[in-house]
């Protein structure tokens, strides 16, 4: 099964749009998400602070950042 990273952290209004579209994502594709708090190692704070939420293949190591639509999400896992 396909893997995606969902990077986000709390009190993120957009990561909460986007965790609806991952949602309906994984009602249309067989995937599994994985969501990582970037505030829990300073590394991917510093990766991604400024750019979340952001949605990461596994397997191919693709990004997509927010702004993002369905189409987008679906071209992410192929």
């Amino acid at each position: 099964m396909l893997a995606l990273f969902f990077y986000t952290t709390k009190n993120c209004h957009l990561c909460e749009e986007a965790a609806q579209l991952l949602e309906k994502l994984q009602s249309v594709k067989k995937v599994n998400i994985e969501a990582v708090d970037i505030s829990e190692k300073e590394s991917l704070v510093r990766s991604y602070g400024l750019r979340i939420p952001v949605v990461k293949n596994q397997q191919s190591g693709k990004e997509v950042d927010w702004p993002f639509i369905m189409d987008d999400l679906i071209d992410l896992v192929g």
